[in-house]
């Protein structure tokens, strides 16, 4: 399970003493174990789907908090932030790309009579149905825009 991979690798991190990574990695156990206590899963823990969908949250708090830390003048900061990101980053699925995303928009889109910007949300959720974790919500919301305009 990918709970017991971050578990492993906090332990590595710890031996190495590679504080940065242990401070990431501990962050990263924690927000497992708040969604753990929010779904009352502690004893069960969390599938490795409702993992990866907490590690997608925080990595996208982590570059949130980059580019408004490198807008602020605090590179410092920032470059930690995206730190975290790129760690945070290697133990998601590979990201789709935009050509996936498009394919898999084309294929939603042929199942609708008359694709509209209407049915905006209808598509972007039968692409996000098709990819699941593989792709970001909002790279899909984009190029559905753009495909349906």
């Amino acid at each position: 399970m990918l709970k017991d991979v971050l578990a492993s690798d906090l332990k590595a991190a710890m031996l190495s003493g590679d504080k940065e990574r242990v401070e990431a990695l501990k962050m990263l156990k924690t927000a497992i174990t708040y969604k753990e206590v929010e779904l009352g899963t502690r004893d069960t823990g969390l599938t490795d789907e409702q993992v990866i969908d907490v590690l997608t949250k925080e990595a996208k708090k982590r570059g949130d908090s980059a580019v408004m830390y490198e807008q602020a003048g605090r590179t410092e900061q920032g470059a930690h932030e995206r730190f975290e990101q790129e760690l945070i980053a290697k133990y998601l699925p590979a990201q789709a790309s935009d050509e996936d995303i498009q394919s898999a928009i084309n294929e939603v889109i042929t199942t609708i009579a008359e694709p509209s910007m209407q049915q905006m949300g209808q598509v972007i959720g039968g692409v996000k149905a098709k990819l699941g974790q593989s792709a970001d919500g909002s790279r899909i919301a984009t190029l559905v825009k753009q495909t349906l305009s």
